[in-house]
């Protein structure tokens, strides 16, 4: 145990400043996002800029690509969000049908995308990061739509990553994900509280 500690704390002293900043800002955008607060975007986006930067430093090509969608869903978030202002008690939930066919085909993307990247890139870790990247690009999506499973989908998503960041010497977002998990569970707790809307697929499109 005390072994595991000490190398728990010598990577934590070999950790990037950048990779620092981007936790802390992660962490406020988490919590925000739980609170829905519309603050939240401004700290995902700067977060993600950061965190393009130090994926890419290691490795994980998907995760860096993954971060510049991040920006661009910071700033759709932020205007969906602005645009329903005057409700934001009100959540959205999908029936379990929509999200058995969404896992069902988020796989076989991600499985796709795999065998395409293990060509590309030289990583061992491309399936794990392929998993990551298409599952959260789609409960990104589900966030800045207010969809309260969308935590559901983090739960599992940050577990995952836990694994992933660990192995790639990335202590601080390791611990950063554990932090994740728990509040994932913390923000669907929140956002059952609130006002539950059902999923109008014709006023999805139109928005």
């Amino acid at each position: 145990m005390e072994q595991i500690v000490n190398l728990l704390l010598q990577q934590l002293s070999n950790q990037s400043w950048l990779e620092v900043v981007a936790v802390i800002l992660a962490l406020f955008y988490v919590w925000l996002a739980a609170e829905q607060s519309i603050w939240c975007w401004p700290c995902a986006l700067a977060s993600t800029a950061l965190y393009t930067y130090v994926f890419w430093e290691v490795t994980l090509p998907f995760h860096a690509m993954l971060n510049v969608y991040y920006l661009l869903m910071a700033i759709y978030g932020w205007q969906q969000w602005q645009k329903n202002s005057g409700q934001n008690d009100s959540i959205q939930s999908w029936p379990v049908r929509s999200h058995i066919w969404s896992i069902f085909l988020l796989t076989v993307l991600s499985l796709i995308i795999s065998a395409v990247g293990s060509s590309i890139f030289d990583t061992e870790y491309v399936y794990l990061d392929a998993f990551i990247t298409v599952f959260s690009v789609f409960t990104t999506v589900l966030v800045a739509r207010k969809v309260r499973e969308n935590w559901l989908y983090w739960i599992v998503i940050d577990a995952v990553a836990v694994y992933l960041y660990f192995a790639k010497g990335l202590v601080l977002t390791g611990l950063l994900f554990v932090i994740y998990s728990l509040f994932a569970i913390y923000g669907y707790m929140q956002w059952s509280k609130s006002k539950v809307d059902n999923y109008d697929q014709s006023t999805a499109i139109k928005n």
